[in-house]
């Protein structure tokens, strides 16, 4: 399978899923603006969308939108643990959690990228960003180190990558000290760190 991706964009966490659940991928990068892929072909002819990640599989059958990525990486290797079985109320509390991290937090940060975005667009987005930060940082508070309890999911790859773009926005994450420790916690997995290295992100 190949997985198109952009540098620390959302798609770094499919890319971390597939270095945790050991596929044997091929990786391609894919700059956003131009809509083309370092080696030169149009990324829309592969996703209109023109969006990553894209997950091309070998049967020739594309899959976009992170959090039906992860779940399907998952479920091909059931003996990671990365998700809860399909139809347990686990999986559900799985499903709740992606979607808060894509709705609530993923959409925010989109016009502190925007060079186009108003000054009041973007502090209503720290407002909303700090707000649902200030949540995790509860949730955490309670003792669990990863969202769903005592291991890793899928969904501890997506926040990570979205809490950890305060890092490229005037977002200090030290305010919520739960939740920093959870990022680097996370950060200091081997496998996250090989993606992280792989996409230039770190050394």
């Amino acid at each position: 399978m190949k997985l198109y991706f952009s540098p620390g964009a959302c798609s770094l966490s499919p890319h971390i899923v597939l270095r945790e659940a050991g596929f044997d991928a091929e990786f391609e990068q894919v700059d956003l603006k131009t809509k083309k892929t370092k080696s030169g072909a149009d990324f829309t002819a592969v996703n209109p969308k023109g969006q990553v990640p894209t997950l091309v599989l070998d049967n020739g059958e594309i899959l976009t939108e992170g959090p039906a990525i992860v779940q399907y990486l998952a479920d091909q290797k059931p003996q990671t643990n990365l998700a809860p079985a399909n139809g347990t109320f686990e999986r559900y509390r799985l499903q709740e959690w992606l979607n808060f991290v894509a709705t609530e937090l993923h959409k925010s940060f989109s016009p502190l990228f925007n060079p186009a975005a108003s000054a009041d667009a973007k502090q209503m987005s720290k407002d909303a960003i700090s707000n649902r930060f200030g949540y995790l940082d509860k949730h955490f508070a309670k003792g669990s180190p990863y969202l769903t309890g005592q291991r890793f999911t899928v969904a501890d790859a997506y926040l990570f990558v979205v809490a950890g773009w305060s890092n490229y926005v005037p977002i200090d994450l030290g305010q919520w000290p739960k939740l920093k420790a959870f990022v680097e916690k996370v950060g200091s997995r081997p496998k996250v760190l090989e993606a992280m290295k792989a996409e230039g992100l770190v050394k």
